[in-house]
């Protein structure tokens, strides 16, 4: 690295925490924040600075890099940070905050002088921790050269979709590879309900489909969870999936697409967060197959 920068990451939770230590460990100096502020404090054994409330946090920063858990709770935060932003800061946005959401953000970065990078990624805790993520962004050329060392600090990828974040080209990407990844998470689930529910060993049909075009290395990652009940730590929470899913069905209806399977999969986490399942990994939406909490 040949340049060191100031960055100010505002929460801490499985994907942001991870970011901060990767962007630590590449030499850069880094404040974070998390409302609770005990999710924030394991970070300092890493040399990151805790501060006390978003405005500390970027305050004297070059960059501001944001991962909560949507929109409003990102918008929320900034208003609080407002007051020690300057103008010219870069706004690397990177929750799932859905079109409207990110519409709302780049709005307040035009309001306080901000250069806004719509930066959702693409991965879990395990890719967040290794800092192999796929960054998803979209802005304006003229910043990118100072954005570039916190996307190689955090990702092994990075895949720019538009030179405007207003217009959500990296969320909008995101949200069409997060419908995927909810249909598949859901149907390997309702697979192994249905095994269990007809006495079938679930991998007589892994057998099955074993190096054959419906066989795929998700579907067995996310399958083991359940079946070896290694559903906490999560890596991507059943809440989070929950959240993600309505926002990709808002997004089709907005734009004349109804989106069953990605409503189903939305009611799915939902049943499934109701059943007390909601700060697991989101294999666990399996259980919302069954009227009851059940073992797998």
């Amino acid at each position: 690295m040949t340049h060191q920068l100031t960055v100010s990451v505002l929460g801490t939770g499985i994907m942001g925490a991870a970011m901060a230590r990767n962007l630590a460990r590449a030499g850069h100096t880094v404040h974070a924040w998390n409302r609770t502020r005990a999710k924030a404090e394991p970070l300092a054994a890493e040399g990151v600075r805790i501060a006390d409330s978003p405005e500390q946090a970027v305050r004297d920063t070059d960059i501001v890099l944001t991962m909560l858990h949507d929109g409003p709770a990102a918008l929320e935060t900034m208003r609080e940070a407002a007051p020690a932003l300057r103008p010219g800061i870069a706004w690397v946005q990177s929750s799932t905050a859905g079109l409207d959401g990110v519409a709302e953000l780049a709005a307040f970065a035009r309001e306080h002088g901000l250069l806004f990078y719509d930066a959702p990624v693409l991965g879990t805790r395990q890719p967040a921790e290794a800092g192999t993520l796929t960054v998803l962004a979209a802005g304006p050329v003229e910043g990118r050269e100072k954005v570039t060392p916190v996307f190689e600090a955090v990702g092994a990828r990075t895949v720019w979709s538009g030179e405007d974040g207003a217009e959500g080209g990296a969320t909008r990407l995101k949200l069409v590879a997060n419908s995927w990844v909810l249909a598949v998470t859901a149907a390997a689930g309702e697979a192994l309900a249905l095994s269990k529910a007809l006495g079938v060993d679930p991998h007589g049909f892994f057998d099955l489909v074993a190096g054959g075009p419906l066989d795929m290395g998700y579907l067995r990652a996310k399958s083991d969870l359940v079946l070896e009940g290694r559903l906490t730590p999560p890596q991507f929470a059943v809440s989070t999936a929950a959240k993600d899913a309505r926002l990709i069905v808002q997004a089709g209806a907005g734009h004349g697409v109804r989106l069953d399977v990605a409503e189903a999969a939305a009611a799915r986490m939902e049943r499934a967060a109701a059943q007390g399942h909601a700060d697991e990994d989101m294999a666990a939406a399996y259980f919302a197959s069954f009227d009851e909490k059940t073992d797998s």
